[in-house]
């Protein structure tokens, strides 16, 4: 089994590097987010950020790497906080010259950490679905404002618990072009 997954390795290594080595850095962006997180066990909110990546190899996909900070959420005797990695698809539809819509698929691998006075402390990782819809404003050729919801399912853990999270935040794009 373990060298099936070499040889699969390997293989998949031998395809990407010549498409790596083509990439089109027009088609490459990072951005920033601000804003509300939505914990829906406590239920509580705080302020969320977010940083991200992303490649668009079509007019109508693309894909993003981004690292999220869900905030702090305090409850009697103490508070729990998450930060997440996420990779997802991105599926665009212009609507007009300059708008366009789009939905997000992914997966998440995140860390919670329970820090209190009446449980014992400490934290916990997983991973899990991620997901959510927005729209993007290309004010500019190269920078774009965009409006969007996302929620990451079941964050947490058997030590700090597990809650449903969603965030709703507006966030700016540069686009290398």
């Amino acid at each position: 089994m373990k060298a099936a997954m070499v040889v699969f390795a390997l293989a998949s290594t031998a395809f990407a590097l010549p498409a790596a080595a083509q990439l089109n850095m027009s088609s490459v962006y990072v951005g920033g987010s601000l804003g509300r997180s939505d914990y829906k066990v406590p239920d509580e909110t705080d302020t969320a950020w977010r940083i991200f990546g992303g490649y668009q190899f079509h007019r109508n996909f693309a894909a993003e790497v981004g690292y999220h900070n869900l905030g702090t959420v305090n409850f009697t005797g103490g508070d729990t906080q998450s930060k997440v990695w996420e990779l997802v698809g991105v599926g665009m539809l212009p609507v007009a010259n300059q708008f366009s819509v789009y939905g997000k698929l992914g997966g998440y691998y995140g860390k919670t950490e329970l820090h209190s006075s009446i449980r014992p402390s400490g934290d916990d990782t997983n991973g899990g679905l991620t997901y959510g819809v927005g729209a993007q404003y290309d004010f500019m050729r190269q920078a774009a404002v965009r409006v969007e919801w996302q929620r990451y399912d079941n964050v947490g853990g058997n030590a700090v618990g597990e809650t449903d999270i969603d965030v709703l935040n507006v966030g700016l794009l540069y686009k290398f072009q």
